[in-house]
């Protein structure tokens, strides 16, 4: 027997997590943190911290793709309360034998249960109805949406390792992992799963880690799509690219998959992917032959509309800027004035001189 690779696991403990062939034994709870009784989610904390990086990157690049930051934050926050909402109601709607007879835990966000598919959906349909009132031009901004995606999913995806959640068939690969809930999850469900797609399960065998897969393909994706988008060749190709990137990968790895969000025996992001990646491919390759018929492609960058508002908000700035450096040397220059004790100090110096000068002139 091999001394580092496992396929079998004993029963563990709800908040151990093991990866056999890595030597890997640790303890994860669910709970980052306490605020009095109120807990604070690892799952939580993981998926804000991921779209906050996604944020700030996307927010440093907005000039280079001819976007004026200023108009675009509405869109922006607009997309990212979407995301949240479309995320939790997507997977709602395919779990809800799971929420029927208590609606009120549909709020339950730290909790988990949030579905890419349906953050996507409901970023891209708030955020661009945003955008298209604050007039920001949309494909630019979906350039930079998708690289935000992939840096946002690539951090989330840890919040479902913080769950016990997003796993895979079993495995004997060094990668294989288990644990208690995953366990119990397994043997509370392998009949489910088998009627569901053929697949028998051995709850006490290491399963693939299908979170760590996607976030280290998602990162790989956004690090490809980051050198690339310097050599785009037209407003929105970087979108599809993510788009199809993105679907290639979660097709392949949704089919390993045992938690999937099923339609009868199909597994309804499998599909989704799919026809994203297919989608992408052929509108990258139309758009391509269009542009080279047509001649010379003019990106929005380049534009006198996007230049326009970019010297709006550059004045903006410096106007801004100016306000705080006035604002700053009337504080030091109020600071440099004699304070009230100062003041009277040089008033008793004053007295004390004249009642010299009167001594001296009285002797």
């Amino acid at each position: 027997m091999n001394s580092y690779l496992f396929t079998k696991v004993q029963p563990l403990d709800p908040t151990n997590i093991v990866f056999p062939g890595l030597g890997i034994d640790i303890n994860v709870d669910k709970d980052a943190f306490f605020i009095g009784d109120l807990a604070i989610k690892w799952y939580g904390l993981i998926i804000m911290t991921g779209l906050l990086l996604a944020l700030i990157y996307c927010f440093k690049r907005m000039k280079s793709f001819g976007i004026s930051s200023d108009r675009a934050f509405d869109a922006v926050f607009a997309g990212f309360f979407g995301a949240l909402i479309g995320a939790r109601l997507y997977y709602v709607a395919f779990q809800w034998d799971q929420y029927k007879d208590n609606p009120i835990e549909i709020l339950a966000f730290r909790d988990g249960g949030l579905a890419i598919y349906g953050g996507l959906i409901g970023a891209l349909l708030v955020g661009c109805t945003v955008a298209k009132i604050r007039k920001v031009k949309l494909l630019p901004l979906l350039d930079l949406a998708g690289l935000g995606f992939l840096i946002g999913q690539g951090i989330g995806r840890w919040g479902n390792f913080f769950n016990h959640e997003c796993f895979g068939v079993n495995t004997d690969n060094i990668f294989g992992m288990s644990s208690g809930r995953i366990q119990s999850f397994l043997a509370a469900n392998a009949d489910r799963i088998f009627d569901e797609t053929g697949l028998v399960i051995d709850p006490y065998s290491t399963v693939h880690p299908c979170f760590l897969y996607e976030s280290f393909l998602c990162l790989l994706g956004f690090l490809i799509l980051h050198l690339y988008s310097k050599h785009r060749k037209f407003d929105g190709e970087i979108f599809l690219m993510y788009l199809g990137w993105y679907g290639l990968v979660r097709f392949f790895i949704e089919g390993l998959r045992t938690d999937s969000l099923m339609i009868g025996h199909i597994r309804v992001s499998q599909l989704l992917a799919a026809i994203c990646f297919v989608t992408a491919v052929s509108l990258i390759i139309g758009i391509r032959i269009h542009i080279r018929r047509m001649g010379d492609y003019v990106f929005y960058k380049d534009t006198e509309e996007s230049k326009k508002f970019i010297e709006e908000q550059e004045a903006a700035e410096a106007e801004e800027k100016r306000k705080k450096a006035e604002k700053k040397a009337k504080k030091s220059s109020d600071s440099e004035e004699l304070r009230p004790e100062d003041k009277i100090v040089d008033e008793n110096n004053e007295n004390t001189e004249k009642e010299n000068d009167e001594n001296g002139s009285s002797n």
